[in-house]
């Protein structure tokens, strides 16, 4: 064999090796997204939780946004699993009638405490009025849409400082004020609500999602810190849920009602740090993952947006 023979010999070696391992590492990528569908599709099997799970954690559920949609949905789920709940909300009325039909369907206390999240001021009453209680878990939901419709950044209303307060703000001091009870105990769960557009640049929903996307890498970076505490910190970033926000839109296959999706998910509490809260969201997420960010980013697609799925969503709101 000529010397000069080598170094081919060496690179094609090589390369027969880098393909290997490539469609080594594709293989194994692909086998730990079967694994995490086998989760949500069997996880009663998978990572049954027991039926004290909610309860040995706390006495107590602390949820914000609980006059509607989600929040309401967790406020019934995690009383009708064995939590006293403290509802915030910012109108008193829708409050107290929530209140009253949880305690009449579950038969577990109720706390209400009025705020407007938009606020900055309202944390120092909150923190009062939840001392003393054994709080096990806070979910962080309260949020709102920069414009229900998808708009140009400088097309939408000018409530910017609202939506960051609301979206943002709300989520860091409410942890706060929560982890620092929970820290000493060793136990607890929070439950920060993402979004599916806030886990990539979303165009037209820009403000929605880059404050998603805060709550995404706050609570991940939280959950590396506060893990080894008994504390568990998860993201549950859903893509289509019918509520208020999102004009009730129709529940379909990706749509789900509040109830169902917040049934499902507090099911998968356990399955890591970021859940999209339900398979049919799970599968989306894992479709999108696969279309270049470009696409999303085009002028054609973003002009059929403004147009095209206007249309569809407005089509698809139902009357309240």
């Amino acid at each position: 064999m000529h010397a000069s023979s080598l170094p081919v010999l060496t690179m094609e070696a090589f390369q027969c090796q880098l393909l290997t391992l490539t469609g080594g590492l594709i293989c194994f990528s692909t086998l730990l997204k079967c694994v995490r569908f086998m989760k949500y599709i069997f996880p009663r099997i998978w990572s049954a939780l027991p039926q004290t799970f909610f309860q040995s954690l706390g006495q107590w559920a602390v949820v914000t946004g609980a006059g509607d949609g989600l929040g309401k949905a967790y406020s019934f789920e995690l009383a009708k699993r064995g939590l006293n709940i403290v509802m915030i909300s910012r109108t008193l009325e829708k409050l107290q009638r929530v209140a009253s039909e949880v305690e009449q369907a579950t038969g577990q206390k109720v706390k209400v405490i009025q705020a407007d999240f938009t606020k900055n001021s309202v944390y120092e009453d909150i923190e009062k009025r939840l001392q003393g209680l054994d709080i096990g878990v806070l979910v962080n939901n309260v949020g709102m849409l920069h414009n229900p419709l998808p708009c140009r950044f400088l097309n939408g209303p000018d409530i910017d400082e609202n939506l960051i307060n609301c979206n943002i703000v709300s989520a860091t001091k409410m942890t706060k004020i929560v982890l620092k009870q929970m820290e000493p105990r060793q136990k607890g769960l929070i439950l920060n609500l993402s979004s599916g557009l806030g886990t990539f640049p979303c165009p037209l929903y820009t403000m929605y999602s880059a404050s998603k996307a805060f709550i995404s890498t706050f609570s991940k970076a939280l959950q590396a810190e506060y893990k080894a505490k008994g504390i568990i910190i998860q993201v549950v970033a859903p893509y289509g849920v019918s509520t208020p926000m999102t004009m009730f839109q129709k529940p379909g296959l990706i749509t789900k009602t509040a109830e169902e999706f917040v049934s499902e998910s507090l099911d998968y509490v356990t399955f890591g740090d970021e859940i999209f809260g339900c398979l049919a969201h799970e599968m989306l997420a894992c479709v999108l993952q696969f279309i270049p960010l470009w696409v999303f980013h085009s002028n054609i697609l973003q002009e059929a947006v403004l147009h095209a799925f206007t249309s569809y969503l407005k089509k698809r709101w139902r009357n309240t």
